[in-house]
């Protein structure tokens, strides 16, 4: 730490102040402070290099799919050129836009993601209380520099990180940064061990929030070098990971550019060999048809429909309360194998509620959560009762809330509380119990106070009691363990009872039966002043206490959180809890929330940082919580979790949460207490705060990825149907009769005709397909790894036996409508290719139903998807047209077909749907036959009744 050496928290004050060479009474001089400034620069994150947006532009185009697609706007150019450059190249410009539109989008998303350290840069607090000269005085936060003297009061932001020279019940609120729930109580009092960031009780550090109290700390750290920096640096490391959806598309890109360098090679070569070419125009015939070719082969409409379908997804999200940043990370939540998410505030209220109530007479429970006062007292399941309890009850709440300095507002139908949150669940409890809170403010009014301090860790205030004229009552609250030394009473039914030994082991055996239930314990006692207000308001009269009874306060679960965990879990995810609380506190929250814990499934900071990268990777396959951890372990949580091969989401809200959403597979923040630093790292925000958004967003994703691989099988299979048309047919030209056309180069379709194929079928129908309704058991089914691919070999095997399917039934097409060949057909090559083009567009048409399941029959929920059925009515009509009207004959070379013609093209096609619905049978069949053996071997090894 600048000027400070390192671990200022393990030297005193006094060797700190050395080493900064300022006085912890007069701070620095101005001009000295001047001095530093110049020397060590503003107090100030430090801004993330800008990139131009011109090269972030450019950078969209370095993906193998969009150079692939500029390749083919190369090639359709070509042919359009060598065809007479008549009219438009629409397939050109069809490309062009979506290369631009999906640049466009790509660029905007990321400056997006790069606004996350300048929102780091804006949470710095706007002045800072300090000492120079001697003199307190505000001063912008950027001009604080080490060796300053900061003043500290209640609800004042901390400008920098620094050592406490004094401290006065002063307690402060670290959850942005540590996770942390509860405000921290701060000690002035060196540490002489290591300690995490949570446990420097003699730290205060920048961005984090004096909850209550005050006092002064010597500055050891500005900017860059305070724990806030860290972050910063963290998160301007690390890398946004693509997601899977990406990666997988990439690489299908790459092998698309060499499949299509390839095949169109192979099939040019072909034709050469086997057409009669002799003259330089048939060389360029043959090159236009491997030119259209390997447009055809490119799937152009991948991006575009890839962009709709997951914008549609973002949409319905966006209905949900989920707000997705990056289109990609629709897809990968619902791949999602593995839960990372913060406790406070993403699975707890981040509200103190104090949930038991013991007294002398009994244990009573305080239903209800949060702020919000609704609730009762309950005793064994049923409301409490007037009686002893209950009085005892209303006495220890009440003190409680007269020995506080919180309140309780309601504001929009909404109760916000200021003050510390633990006195603020006083206040909440105690509206619980009718009448209570007015009887208080009628009887009681404060007349004097003995703060709380980390060394009393007590709080007492004195109270004129206006039922007693010229009484006044001391009403004390604090740790238990202190309090009791100083009770030598107990309040019982309404009496008060001497407390002995006997009875005070009791009530310290009921405080660590609390805090095995990860409940922090306060206890509350009073006495009566003799005569009056005439003692001295110090800590000489919190003596001879009447002792009034316990609390147990927690942050709890959020209601809604346990049933979704659940549902995570049935959809096969694993649910880890980070947090950088208590151990005990985690696991208490876990258990409330149905995370099973053991002791090898929990580790801690220091745990994880005994680990090595693969000790830490073998260890999280078991873990279910991790607490007490710093920012740089969650980074390495993640890092383990996807090096594992898992797809892991994290959930966060605190500044602490930044990297690890960065470096996640998908980040999600919290958009109603979450940082503005955590919005603009994550990839989704929670508009709800609700952990059950994230399982819908769940749903939504896997129903989006079911529909991406149904449209890359319709896409894939179909051009590998044109591709295999034109290499067989250019193989078996002979024997089809393309030979005897008297073409030099007879081939089965013309290069206009497989670029209207091409736009036709992988445009309307393809997005169609792309917006199917999810399968009924699409969360039953386990998630993806990340070595899955989205196009796994089964996949492949049917894509290949469909395109097979349909080059087939065209080049039969061809053969009846053309004269010769095997079939023996009557007409010209024109009447051929017509049969062809119009049986190669239907088969891709019905190969749309094909393609909607490669397990389930096309026949099942037929007619869920109306806008397929607009798709494929609109493509076949245009087809119809394309053959009939006589201007688009010239256009496309092709021949009006009579009513039997179009019989056989139809019937031809539809091939290819019965064709795939034999092998979806044939292997529905085999997996039942396997299930079926894998049931009677597990019965042949289970023990007989009666054996041995």
């Amino acid at each position: 730490m600048t000027g400070a050496g390192r671990e200022p928290w393990r030297s005193d004050a006094a060797t700190v102040l050395a080493r900064l060479g300022t006085d912890g009474r007069t701070g620095l001089a101005a001009a000295e402070a001047r001095a530093r400034l110049a020397r060590v620069g503003p107090n100030e994150l430090a801004a993330a290099a800008v990139v131009p947006a011109w090269r972030r532009l450019l950078g969209q185009l370095a993906d193998p799919l969009i150079l692939l697609l500029l390749l083919a706007i190369a090639a359709s150019l070509a042919a359009w050129v060598a065809e007479g450059s008549d009219g438009v190249p629409y397939d050109a410009v069809v490309i062009a836009v979506i290369i631009v539109l999906n640049g466009v989008l790509g660029h905007v998303q990321q400056a997006r993601a790069e606004q996350a350290v300048a929102a780091l840069r804006r949470m710095a607090v706007a002045t800072a209380s300090v000492v120079r000269d001697g003199r307190e005085q505000r001063v912008d936060a950027p001009q604080v520099v080490p060796g300053d003297v900061l003043v500290l009061a209640e609800g004042d932001a901390v400008a920098a990180d620094a050592r406490l020279l004094e401290a006065a019940s002063l307690m402060v609120a670290e959850a942005a940064l540590t996770g942390e729930s509860e405000p921290v109580l701060k000690d002035p009092a060196t540490i002489g061990a290591q300690a995490m960031p949570g446990d420097r009780t003699n730290m205060v550090f920048s961005g984090t929030a004096v909850a209550r109290g005050r006092g002064r700390a010597v500055v050891t750290a500005t900017g860059m070098d305070t724990e806030m920096g860290d972050v910063a640096r963290l998160l301007g490391r690390t890398e946004q990971e693509r997601t899977p959806l990406q990666r997988e598309v990439a690489q299908i890109g790459r092998a698309l550019g060499v499949a299509v360098v390839v095949i169109t090679a192979v099939v040019v070569a072909t034709i050469l060999l086997t057409a009669d070419v002799r003259t330089t125009t048939d060389v360029v015939a043959v090159l236009l048809v491997g030119v259209s070719l390997a447009v055809a082969a490119v799937p152009e409409g991948l991006p575009a429909v890839l962009s709709v379908v997951l914008a549609l997804g973002v949409q319905r999200m966006a209905r949900r309360r989920a707000i997705v940043k990056r289109l990609a990370s629709v897809e990968t939540l619902g791949s999602a194998s593995v839960v990372c998410t913060d406790k406070t505030g993403t699975l707890t209220r981040n509200e103190m509620t104090i949930e038991v109530v013991v007294t002398a007479s009994g244990e009573v429970e305080v239903t209800g959560s949060g702020y919000r006062p609704d609730g009762e007292l309950r005793v064994g399941g049923h409301a409490l009762r007037d009686g002893p309890l209950l009085d005892e009850v209303r006495a220890l709440l009440g003190a409680g809330c007269l020995s506080n300095d919180a309140a309780l507002h309601e504001r929009d139908g909404d109760w916000v509380i200021q003050g510390d949150p633990t006195e603020a669940a006083f206040l909440v409890a105690e509206a619980k119990v009718a009448g209570l809170a007015g009887q208080r403010r009628a009887r009681f009014r404060r007349v004097g106070e003995i703060p709380f301090t980390s060394e009393r860790r007590l709080m007492t205030t004195l109270q004129a009691d206006g039922e007693d004229e010229g009484g006044i009552d001391v009403v004390t609250k604090g740790a238990p363990d202190v309090l009791l030394a100083r009770c030598t009473q107990e309040r019982v039914a309404g009496r008060v009872l001497p407390l002995g030994d006997a009875r005070r082991a009791e009530i310290l055996a009921t405080v660590d039966r609390l805090a095995d239930r990860a409940l922090r314990t306060l206890a509350v006692a009073y006495r009566p002043l003799p005569g009056g207000g005439g003692a001295p308001a110090d800590d000489t009269i919190e003596r001879e206490l009447i002792h009034l009874g316990l609390v147990g306060i927690i942050d709890p679960p959020r209601p809604e959180a346990r049933a979704a965990i659940r549902e995570a879990t049935g959809a096969g995810m694993r649910v880890v809890m980070i947090t950088g609380d208590h151990p005990r506190t985690a696991v208490r929250i876990a258990a409330d929330l149905g995370i099973g814990v053991r002791d090898a499934s929990m580790l801690t900071g220091r745990d994880i940082e005994r680990l090595d990268d693969h000790g830490l990777q073998v260890a999280m396959r078991g873990v279910t919580v991790c607490a007490r951890v710093t920012p740089e372990h969650k980074l390495r949580i993640i890092g383990a979790l996807r090096a594992d091969g898992e797809i892991v989401a994290m959930t966060g809200d605190g500044v602490n949460d930044a990297p690890a959403l960065r470096s996640a597979d998908i980040g999600v923040a919290m958009g109603v207490a979450g940082t503005d630093v955590a919005k603009q790292a994550a990839d989704m925000i929670l508009a709800d705060d609700d952990f059950a958004t994230i399982v819908a967003a769940v749903r939504e994703g896997r129903g989006i990825f079911s529909n991406i691989r149904r449209f890359l099988r319709f896409l894939l299979s179909s051009n590998i149907g044109e591709v295999l048309t034109m290499f067989l047919g250019a193989v078996l030209a002979g024997g089809l009769g393309l030979e005897d056309t008297g073409e030099a180069v007879a081939v089965p379709l013309l290069a206009a005709q497989i670029l209207w194929i091409n736009l036709l079928t992988d445009t309307a129908p393809a997005l169609a397909i792309g917006v199917d309704p999810p399968p009924d058991d699409v969360m039953s089914r386990r998630p993806r790894r990340m070595a899955d691919r989205v196009i796994d070999p089964a996949m492949w095997v049917g894509i290949a036996w469909v395109g097979l399917v349909m080059a087939v039934v065209t080049l039969v097409a061809l053969d009846l409508g053309l004269r010769g060949g095997f079939l023996g057909g009557t007409g010209d090559i024109e009447q051929g290719r017509t049969m062809a083009f119009t049986t190669l567009v239907l088969a891709q048409l019905f190969n749309c139903f094909n393609a909607r399941s490669d397990r389930v029959s096309a026949l099942h929920h037929l007619f869920t998807n109306r806008l397929l059925w607009g798709a494929v009515a609109l493509s076949a009509s245009l087809q119809v047209a394309v053959v009939q009207l006589p201007f688009l004959n010239r256009a496309f070379d092709t021949t009006p077909l009579g009513g039997r013609d179009w019989l056989v093209c139809i019937g031809l096609a539809s091939v290819v749907l019965w064709a795939d619905e034999l092998k979806k049978l044939l292997e529905r069949g085999l997996r039942s036959r396997r299930a079926a053996r894998s049931a009677r071997r597990r019965t042949a090894r289970a023990p007989r009744a009666g054996g041995p």
